[in-house]
């Protein structure tokens, strides 16, 4: 695996820390689904692991009324403990385990209880500070790839013994 080069004002995913962090930002974050805006926020975390993409975590409050239909499904993240599911529907349109929240996160991650983060693969468009997002590969990660961000990820085919 080699790194990418870095220029002025991009990231290496390489130089984030293990165990991750969650970092306020106030970006304008907006997810589109089913032909509308679903989520407008410039108040939410950004959860930063080595190799990943940083994924964002937004408040519920900030997503249209009746577009997060809660799932069965939970999974559990060592780091921040047990995630629960939503799917995403719009009129009928609907896409299952779309996202994700941590209604009791491990003390670190306290400030994401209950915010939700989306999988930008399964959006009609998601966008940071208006720049439309590159869906991290891979269907485990859910990373928000955007210019300022270089790799490589983990996600992809082969990357998983990194």
């Amino acid at each position: 695996m080699k790194r990418h080069p870095i220029k002025a004002g991009q990231e290496s995913v390489w130089d984030y820390p293990r165990p991750p962090i969650a970092e306020a930002t106030m970006k304008h974050i907006k997810v589109f689904f089913g032909g509308k805006e679903i989520a407008s926020s410039n108040s939410t975390y950004r959860v930063l692991e080595t190799s990943h993409p940083p994924v964002y975590y937004i408040p519920q409050e900030d997503f249209i009324e009746g577009v997060l239909i809660p799932s069965n499904k939970s999974s559990f993240c060592e780091f921040k403990g047990e995630a629960r599911y939503y799917h995403i529907q719009v009129g009928n349109v609907r896409v299952e385990n779309a996202a994700w929240y941590y209604p009791t996160p491990h003390e670190r991650f306290g400030c994401i209880r209950n915010y939700i983060a989306i999988y930008p693969s399964l959006m009609d468009k998601c966008t940071v500070n208006d720049e439309v997002v590159q869906a991290q590969e891979g269907d485990f990660y859910g990373g928000w790839i955007t210019k300022n961000i270089v790799g490589p990820f983990k996600g992809g085919a082969g990357t998983w013994g990194w």
